[in-house]
């Protein structure tokens, strides 16, 4: 009789959990067909993709190559990968190479590559209190800028700009602080305009620096570092984590800028205007080939 019940019981059992993966896969299977279904590709991108008028050239592009509407979120890096890490975005194009290790390695995010890249310059006032100009070393220039209390214009958005700003400072064992140091907390194109503005330096992306440079009226002081190269990735979020995320539209995004069409169109990015490309493609390279 014993046995009887137990028996009676296990085959519920059973019943529950093959309804319940049945269930389970069926919302899979409804997410998958959303996806493939959904138009719309959300993607958080660094300001500086914006700010350097890329977009301008990728988006209509993508569009008619993919048949994705492409909608952008241009944000500072850091508050990209916290939408990521919350679903709400389907893919990244992003600036942060530390942090977006991090949440690839928490699940968040998968697929990622490096597509392109430039690099960071610190352009300042031509009077040039902190007497910076030609230093090879970025970080040596930071400290000079701190030990003449030089004004410093800071992004302050947690931007990738702004994490290299803040590994710059800790690596020249400052704590920046002060009438001196000042913080935006907005993109690239407007806190350029700020320091121009008051006569201050700051840490810039290149491409922003060349395509902003019309309505500035200050130099680069500081290149060449290799602390200074800006290296770009594209990753899609991880839709078996977040099934609402749009992983066809996230999957052909990123396939359209590596694809040699794409790799072609931001090659050229610049050249026509100013003389010179924005920014140079990486597409088949990773950090390793950098030295990272």
């Amino acid at each position: 009789m014993k046995r009887r019940i137990f028996i009676a019981c296990l085959a519920f059992c059973l019943a529950i959990l093959s309804a319940d993966a049945g269930n389970l896969l069926v919302l899979q299977q409804s997410a998958n067909a959303q996806s493939s279904t959904n138009k719309n590709v959300i993607v958080a991108m660094t300001t500086s993709i914006e700010d350097s008028g890329l977009l301008d050239d990728l988006v209509p592009a993508i569009e008619n190559k993919t048949g994705y509407k492409l909608k952008k979120v241009a944000v500072g890096t850091g508050q990209a990968l916290a939408l990521a890490e919350k679903g709400e975005v389907d893919a990244l194009f992003v600036n942060s190479p530390k942090a977006e290790r991090k949440v690839l390695s928490e699940g968040a995010v998968i697929n990622r590559h490096l597509v392109m890249h430039n690099d960071f310059v610190i352009v300042g006032p031509d009077a040039d209190k902190a007497k910076i100009q030609g230093k090879k070393n970025a970080v040596e220039a930071f400290s000079l800028i701190a030990k003449n209390q030089a004004l410093f214009v800071s992004r302050g958005d947690d931007s990738g700009t702004n994490k290299l700003e803040k590994d710059l400072w800790k690596q020249a064992n400052i704590t920046p602080s002060g009438a001196w140091y000042q913080q935006t907390g907005a993109g690239m194109a407007q806190t350029l305009q700020v320091a121009n503005q008051k006569l201050g330096y700051t840490l810039a992306d290149r491409a922003t620096y060349v395509f902003q440079k019309k309505n500035l009226s200050f130099p680069v002081l500081v290149e060449g570092d290799k602390k200074l190269l800006n290296l770009y990735h594209v990753m899609e979020v991880n839709s078996q984590k977040f099934p609402r995320v749009n992983s066809a539209g996230a999957k052909a995004f990123i396939n359209y800028v590596l694809s040699p069409e794409g790799q072609k169109l931001i090659a050229a990015h610049g050249k026509k205007e100013y003389g010179q490309p924005l920014f140079y493609t990486d597409g088949g390279k990773t950090e390793k080939d950098y030295g990272f």
